[in-house]
């Protein structure tokens, strides 16, 4: 990763800010996408403090022309980026009959749409650059639903399948798409999920086969891989993280 640029989405806290950390430690100068463009410098400076090369910029991954004119300052500070992670999402579900639309198209827009609108407007200088490496954060509530969670479930299946048609589409550029589908990690927003009811952590770590709750880092430390040179002939796969549990 030496002297590449990479995007980390959703990366000033959770699997974004352990991939961001982990990408730079790699070599990558490290551009961190957040909502909250505050906590995305706190945690670029946190990189650099660390001996990293890293900025923060505050983006809406919702907001297309913010995505855009994000890389634009990502380009004149750090490079062109090569590498795009696309981490950001958020979860507001709860009963299927009591969800509005409103809620359903926040929950696409974030999680799908978002990441549709970042790969897109990354892409072309990939193609360009004739190299790239695109990782999208899925989730392994794909294989078989969680309940109460209809419209997050929904939109990260939408990146599974995204991230397969994109890894054909631009293989012969030189540019690899995969995605991650963590298991049950110890995010903000896996604790906020279990203070709202939806899902018992203890009950979910009993059933990993390895016997314990997921780290940031454990996420961090595939996407790494999946960035870097070595993995130049893996694309179009869903690389699962999960402590051996698949449902």
């Amino acid at each position: 990763m030496s002297e590449r640029t990479a995007v980390v989405t959703g990366g000033a806290s959770g699997i974004g800010l352990a991939i961001a950390r982990r990408l730079a430690v790699g070599g990558a100068r490290v551009a961190i996408f957040d909502l909250d463009g505050d906590a995305a410098k706190a945690a670029a400076a946190s990189i650099e403090d660390a001996g990293g090369k890293a900025v923060g910029v505050a983006v809406d991954v919702t907001d297309r022309p913010r995505i855009e004119s994000g890389l634009d300052e990502v380009r004149d500070r750090l490079g062109r980026a090569t590498i795009l992670v696309n981490s950001a999402g958020i979860t507001l579900d709860g009963p299927f009959l009591e969800m509005t639309r409103a809620t359903w198209d926040t929950l696409l827009a974030v999680n799908l749409t978002g990441t549709f609108d970042c790969c897109q407007a990354a892409l072309p200088g990939m193609v360009e650059e004739g190299w790239g490496r695109i990782v999208n954060i899925s989730s392994s509530s794909f294989h078989s639903g969680v309940a109460r969670m209809v419209g997050y479930v929904a939109a990260k299946s939408g990146v599974v399948g995204l991230t397969k048609a994109l890894a054909l589409e631009f293989a012969r550029h030189g540019i690899t798409v995969n995605t991650i589908p963590p298991g049950f990690i110890d995010t903000p927003m896996l604790q906020e999920a279990r203070e709202r009811g939806l899902m018992s952590v203890e009950q979910q770590t009993e059933k990993t086969p390895v016997g314990r709750i997921g780290r940031p880092e454990d996420i961090a430390a595939a996407c790494a891989y999946l960035v870097s040179e070595d993995a130049s002939y893996v694309t179009g796969q869903v690389i699962g993280v999960n402590g051996g549990r698949n449902t």
